[in-house]
């Protein structure tokens, strides 16, 4: 059975130990010691799995907007130099918009 990481990820340890159980790979080799920080990564790589969750972006050119998140902080930066508090927190709720709007688009 063909397993992903978020499928691993989010079973319990017993169960991922069976899983080990049945492999013959060092990288779980003494998988009955391990705890589930150490097993879920060892278990990615006897099966051949990327070990980190993947979140794709739909629907939203995500480089232009951290490249425009980025020119918000340097303008955030010269606002906290300028101590105009107005642009600073313009800019800030800027910065929080585009943040929320990429988390919201992240599926």
């Amino acid at each position: 059975m063909a397993h992903t990481y978020e499928e691993l990820s989010k079973l319990t340890v017993a169960d991922l130990r069976e899983i080990a159980k049945d492999l013959d790979h060092e990288a779980v080799q003494g998988a009955t010691q391990m705890n589930k920080e150490h097993l879920l990564p060892a278990l990615c790589k006897a099966l051949g799995i990327e070990a980190h969750a993947v979140h794709h972006v739909e629907g939203l050119d995500k480089p232009a907007v951290k490249a425009k998140i980025r020119q918000l902080k340097s303008q955030r930066g010269d606002a906290i130099k300028a101590g105009d508090h107005a642009k600073l927190r313009r800019v800030r709720r800027r910065v929080h918009r585009l943040k929320r709007r990429i988390r919201q688009h992240t599926v």
